[in-house]
């Protein structure tokens, strides 16, 4: 089972997951030889289309553990240190008598499931855990499934591998876009993907939030870009635990890598950018020594093995945390000082 990404260094518009519109798939423009007309494929609206119209990728119900691993179907550690988190943006928000997480782009509901199982006492008995995907709603015990998200969310969003979700425009260099001027210069023949859709549809769920928002996703920055790391793009596809190309039939998911530094801009306000590994470390996922009798040996000799998992360099450790705090709560608050995020 391929865990995303998979695209070499050098070689899912709106909230929850976008729903298809009616965009042409093709437009006509002039400038081929002689005069001929230049057929230019809209990467966007056939992107939305194979994941989100009826009977697309997404929208029909694939379930992600089927295709890719991602944290959630590591294990619950992933869950532990959200609930850690929310604990603290709970205490920051002074207690509130309902309490929210949301996760965004749910897939199979393993993370929203996790959360609410683990979640004890007070702050059980507060808690409403939402999972918003436009596929089927899933039947998770103590979890509401809904198809767009709530307009006001008291406590924590998380979408985690979501913004990667989001389709988007795909270009080659040079390019006029206002957005890749700013975030991603191309040089001559080289392409990237156009960051707007994934920034607004970021900044419209932190719009949404008091308390929390978290974007859990593998991704780049400025720096790597306009160095020309990424010369080809990063779309992908995935199917069946592989890594495919990228066709819009349906038949695999579509994912790009997503310019997070870009969308903490974009939603504004007070927010760090983190890797996974700083921050599970900071929320209390570390390994611990293996002891006592053989049966607790083996506990945690297997949940350091998920934790190893969760953190490694070059794996899902790399994966960008953008945390936005709203509402009078603080990042401070939240998490201590680490280092930036380098993907």
């Amino acid at each position: 089972m391929h865990t995303r990404p998979a695209v070499d260094a050098e070689s899912r518009t709106g909230p929850g997951r976008a729903r298809p519109d009616d965009s042409a798939r093709v437009t006509a423009a002039p400038g081929g030889v002689g005069g001929d007309t230049v057929v230019v494929v809209d990467w966007e609206a056939r992107w939305r289309e194979a994941l989100y119209a009826e009977g697309g990728f997404f929208a029909r119900g694939e379930l992600p553990a089927r295709h890719f691993r991602t944290s959630p179907m590591v294990g619950p550690e992933l869950a532990g240190a959200l609930l850690v988190l929310l604990e603290r943006v709970d205490a920051a928000l002074g207690r509130p008598e309902r309490l929210d997480f949301v996760d965004m782009g749910a897939g199979g509901g393993e993370l929203a499931a996790d959360v609410r199982a683990l979640a004890v006492g007070d702050l059980a008995r507060r808690l409403r855990v939402t999972a918003v995907d436009v596929g089927p709603a899933r039947v998770v015990p103590g979890v509401t499934w809904v198809r767009e998200p709530p307009s006001v969310v008291t406590g924590l969003l998380v979408g985690h591998e979501w913004l990667d979700a989001v389709p988007c425009p795909v270009v080659v260099g040079p390019a006029d876009d206002p957005w890749m001027a700013v975030w991603w210069p191309l040089g001559d023949g080289e392409r990237g993907e156009v960051g707007a859709p994934r920034d607004a549809a970021w900044a419209d769920a932190v719009g949404r939030v008091r308390g929390a928002a978290l974007a859990v996703d593998y991704g780049h920055v400025l720096g790597d870009r306009a160095a020309g790391r990424y010369r080809e793009g990063t779309v992908a596809g995935y199917r069946e635990g592989r890594r495919v190309e990228a066709v819009f039939d349906g038949s695999c998911d579509v994912t790009a890598h997503v310019a997070l530094d870009a969308c903490a801009v974009a939603a504004g306000g007070d927010w760090v950018l983190v890797s996974q590994r700083d921050a599970l470390g900071a929320l209390g996922v570390v390994a611990e020594p293996p002891g006592g009798d053989p049966m607790a040996w083996l506990e945690t000799s297997a949940r350091n093995g998920r934790i190893a998992e969760l953190r490694a360099r070059g794996g899902l450790g790399d994966f960008g945390w953008l945390l936005h705090a709203t509402a009078g709560v603080r990042t401070a608050d939240l998490l201590p000082p680490l280092p930036a995020w380098q993907p």
